[in-house]
């Protein structure tokens, strides 16, 4: 029998930023993307710099529940 893949999950990655200003108006909103990671080798909370829409720049983003 082969090894299973039970030990990768689905996590949650969202931006810092929360809002913006672009000129007079004030944009907000939450940038958020998915992906997966192995959970018996990263116990500790992911954290990347991933592209923001709404910053329109890179910006740190961190695993949430």
């Amino acid at each position: 029998m082969g090894k299973n893949k039970g030990a990768r999950v689905i996590i949650t990655l969202e931006c810092l930023c929360r809002s913006t200003t672009i000129g007079d108006q004030r944009k907000k909103g939450i940038m958020r993307y998915t992906t997966c990671k192995n959970k018996r080798n990263t116990p500790n909370r992911l954290e990347i710099k991933k592209f923001c829409s709404y910053c329109n720049k890179h910006e740190l983003f961190k695993e949430i529940k």
